[in-house]
């Protein structure tokens, strides 16, 4: 494989921007995920320069699932991935199609190609094949198939492509520029299973003719198989999409993208509280980019996306970038919004679904709202958060929240405790309670900071947290005497002055 010149194409290789080529229609792109496992957010990023594409160009995006390896496809892979996709908002507007119900599709087409003699059966089995395979690293020579069923004109076994022997493929790629293959590096490859099911360059092939694809957009892991492809689209007489083979994403350290990075799929990104407007952004920008700019709208996406603007060169993939346009969207998107991205992970930190359901939706986005700015990520706002929800434990106080308390004289946490009693529903504002405090400190000599880092470790178990008189506003009236009650209860077991 190497980069060719406008002037390299062959018989089986002309330039893909040809009459032969069916770019000049309405755009119609796919995402054609394997559900084999979760959606990966290298796959994620493919569906999306799809997806944009496709909305950019005012055309139709869509989504098959490449379901024939029985063994390793499941239903809830599937279903992770539609689930992923529709979380990241990439609607698809066709399918989703599933080659397994496409089957006599794929054998009309491989009945053409044998009648025509551009393919043929072979009953070489795994075993024999991998024996040659062998027999020819030892003997340093190409591993590929030999041919030797090529003429026999056998009824059954695997159906292989007729390759032309000689000549060169220019693949036109959109991103890479011209890349040509040598057909002499290529095999007659199986485009039929003995057990009847196509394989992958086969059924791919099949499939994006007959939905009319114009642009094939994928990662450059496929760009090797694409000669054959390209092959297996003039043995059939069908137009050639477009290709434009993406740029692998790569770990921090400049390998593939595994899970020895970490967290590889889209789920688990959510999972741990990851925004879908976040993922997206960070997506987008993996290999693609519009001047300087790092946050984009979903509509500037669509209008400035263009596949002259995606690089050729890997991505390295950064989750502490992916965690700063994360905490973007906390700061900014809509306090009801988050409200609802919020609910399964206050949930999952434990507080009780009667008291997610009976908190009124204004009283939950004062609470977001407070705490936006300091949390990363949905997991750590619904941790962070969680004092609003419950009571601190006794028990839990951390050490400073501890020494906090411990540096207001008790009577001082009772007389204060007795002045918020008498405070009337109108005065439980944060403008309110920080005039009482200020003239509650003024009175008795006190200074301001001591007896609200002391009410602070009363209300939250911590000694950090949003403004005081903001969260006592929050709280309300009744948690807020329940709480310093309780502080006070425990001041005096430990013994440390009676009560007054």
């Amino acid at each position: 494989m190497t980069t060719a010149t406008s002037a390299d194409t062959g018989s089986f290789g002309s330039d893909l921007s040809s009459a032969n080529s069916r770019s000049s229609g309405p755009v119609r792109v796919r995402f054609a995920p394997s559900p084999t496992g979760y959606l990966h957010v290298g796959g994620a990023r493919t569906a999306l320069y799809n997806w944009l594409f496709a909305r950019h160009h005012g055309g139709t995006f869509i989504l098959r699932i490449e379901d024939t390896d029985l063994e390793r496809s499941t239903e809830e892979a599937t279903g992770a991935i539609l689930e992923s996709m529709r979380w990241l908002g990439m609607e698809w507007d066709e399918g989703p199609y599933r080659q397994a119900e496409r089957m006599d599709l794929y054998s009309q087409h491989a009945r053409r190609l044998l009648e025509t003699g551009k393919a043929y059966y072979c009953t070489c089995s795994p075993q024999e094949l991998e024996e040659r395979r062998q027999a020819a690293r030892a003997a340093g020579r190409s591993v590929k198939y030999d041919g030797r069923c090529r003429n026999l004109g056998h009824a059954r076994g695997a159906l292989r492509f007729r390759l032309p022997e000689d000549g060169v493929t220019v693949v036109e790629d959109l991103i890479h520029g011209p890349v040509d293959f040598d057909h002499s590096d290529l095999d007659d490859f199986i485009i039929v299973r003995s057990d009847g099911f196509p394989t992958y360059n086969f059924a791919a092939v099949v499939d994006d003719a007959a939905m009319a694809i114009t642009h094939v957009i994928r990662g450059d892991d496929h760009l090797s198989n694409t000669p054959r492809q390209v092959l297996l689209y003039r043995a059939l007489g069908y137009p050639l999409p477009r290709f434009a083979h993406i740029p692998m994403i790569l770990g921090p350290d400049r390998t593939r993208l595994s899970k020895r990075h970490g967290a590889t799929s889209v789920s688990a990104y959510r999972e741990m509280g990851y925004l879908p407007e976040a993922m997206v952004n960070y997506l987008v920008r993996l290999g693609w980019s519009h001047g300087d700019q790092e946050i984009f709208t979903r509509e500037e996406m669509i209008r400035y996306f263009s596949l002259e603007k995606v690089g050729k060169t890997p991505a390295i993939f950064d989750p502490q970038k992916l965690e700063w346009v994360n905490t973007h969207y906390l700061k900014t998107l809509p306090s009801s919004y988050l409200v609802a991205q919020m609910r399964p992970f206050w949930a999952a930190a434990g507080i009780p679904e009667e008291d997610l359901h009976r908190a009124r939706e204004e009283w939950l986005a004062a609470v977001v709202d407070a705490l936006r700015q300091r949390a990363r990520t949905l997991v750590e706002l619904a941790r962070i958060s969680s004092y609003f929800f419950r009571d601190p434990d006794p028990q839990g106080y951390d050490q400073k929240a501890r020494r906090a308390l411990e540096d207001v004289p008790l009577v001082v946490l009772e007389e204060l405790t007795a002045l918020i009693a008498g405070l009337s529903p109108s005065q439980f504002s944060a403008s309110s309670l920080e005039a009482t405090y200020r003239d509650f400190a003024a009175a008795r000599g006190l200074r301001l900071a001591q007896i609200a880092q002391a009410t602070r470790a009363a209300l939250t178990g911590t000694t950090a947290s949003p403004p005081l008189f903001q969260v006592m506003e929050i709280l309300g009236r009744e948690k807020v005497l329940r709480r310093l009650e309780q502080a006070i209860s425990v001041r005096r077991q430990a013994g440390a002055e009676p009560p007054h």
